[in-house]
C-alpha cells in the first residue's frame, strides 16, 4: 500500500507549502530500491523491492496540487516456505500493487495543511487480489519549527473502514557543512480498521484498534547530477499482531528494521531543473 512518507514525502510537503504562492508547474520521478516492504509498521514483502513514481505538481490560487502514481515491483521470486509477498510470489519484477494519489497543500504562516485522496489497486490472481481494492482519503497538519512536529489522519472510505492516525517528529542534524542527516520518529495509531467478526468479508489492516508501531529513522541525502539519491534506515518496534509478523516463521517479532535509497529527478516545467 502506497507509501506514507514519512520523511521525504512530508519535507517535500511543507517545501511545496511554503513555495506555493510563487510555484510552477514541476514533473518529478523517484525510484526507491528498498529491503522490504513494510506499511505502517506491517511487513508486505520480506525481500527487496522496486518503487518507482511519478507526479505533476502545479499552482492553484495559494494552493499546491500534486497528483500521482506510485507502484510497488517484487524483484525475484518468493518461492520460499517461509516469504511473504503481496503477489504470491508471483516472479521477478511482478507488479503487485498499483496507487494513485491527488493532494492540495496550503501554507498557513509556519503551518501546512494537505488535503488528498489515494486509491490502492492490486492487479493479482494470488495474494492481496482485486478484492482488497480500496480508497482512503487523508489530512495533514504540519509545524515548521526545530523538530518539525507533524500528524496525518486517514480514512478508510471504502473496503477497510476506519481510521489510521500518525504523529511524527524529524531532527535535522548538522554533522557538517556537506552532510545533514534527518533523525524521525513517529508513531501509529488505528480507530476502526481491526478485524470485524461480525462482518468476516469485511476488510482490515490490524488485530485491534489502538496503539500500532513506532517507527524510528535515519536518512540523508546528496546531489548525484541532477538527480538527487536519499538512502535511508528504519527501525520498527512493533505493538499490534499484525505489525509484529516479519515472514511467516516470525509471528511475535519485537524488532524489525529495514533500508533503501530513493534516486529523484524533477523539473519546473518551462524553468530550470530542481
Amino acid at each position: 500500500m502506497k507509501r506514507s512518507l514519512v520523511v521525504a514525502g512530508v519535507l517535500a510537503g511543507l517545501t511545496l507549502a511554503s513555495a506555493a504562492a510563487s510555484a510552477q508547474t514541476t514533473f518529478g520521478v523517484d525510484a526507491a530500491l528498498n529491503s522490504h516492504y513494510f506499511w505502517r509498521g506491517i511487513t508486505f514483502d520480506s525481500k527487496p523491492v522496486l518503487q518507482p513514481d511519478a507526479y505533476l505538481t502545479f499552482p492553484v490560487s495559494k494552493a499546491s496540487v500534486t497528483i500521482g502514481g506510485w507502484g510497488n515491483f517484487e524483484l525475484g521470486k518468493y518461492n520460499g516456505v517461509n516469504d511473504l509477498s503481496e503477489s504470491g510470489g508471483q516472479g521477478a519484477l511482478d507488479l503487485s500493487e498499483f496507487d494513485w494519489w491527488a493532494e492540495a497543500t496550503m501554507p498557513a504562516g509556519k503551518t501546512s495543511l494537505t488535503f488528498g485522496a489515494t486509491g490502492y489497486t492490486f492487479p493479482n490472481d494470488v495474494g492481496f487480489t482485486s478484492a482488497a481494492n480500496t480508497t482512503e482519503i487523508y489530512g495533514k497538519i504540519g509545524f515548521t519549527n526545530i523538530v518539525n512536529p507533524k500528524v496525518a489522519v486517514w480514512y478508510d472510505i471504502d473496503n477497510v473502514k476506519g481510521a489510521y492516525a500518525e504523529g511524527s517528529i524529524s531532527y535535522p542534524w548538522k554533522l557538517n557543512d556537506k552532510w545533514t542527516f534527518n533523525l524521525g520518529a513517529l508513531a501509529g495509531m488505528s480507530a476502526g480498521q481491526e478485524i470485524n467478526t461480525s462482518k468476516p468479508t469485511e476488510g482490515f489492516n490490524f488485530a485491534k484498534s489502538g496503539y500500532t508501531h513506532a517507527d524510528l529513522s535515519v536518512s540523508t541525502s546528496f546531489a548525484a547530477g541532477a538527480a538527487t539519491i536519499a538512502p535511508q534506515v528504519h527501525f520498527v518496534l512493533p505493538h499490534d499482531l499484525a505489525t509484529k509478523v516479519a515472514a511467516l516463521n516470525k509471528l511475535d517479532e519485537s524488532f524489525k528494521f529495514w533500508l533503501g535509497a530513493t534516486v529523484s529527478w524533477s523539473k519546473a516545467m518551462g524553468g530550470e531543473k530542481k
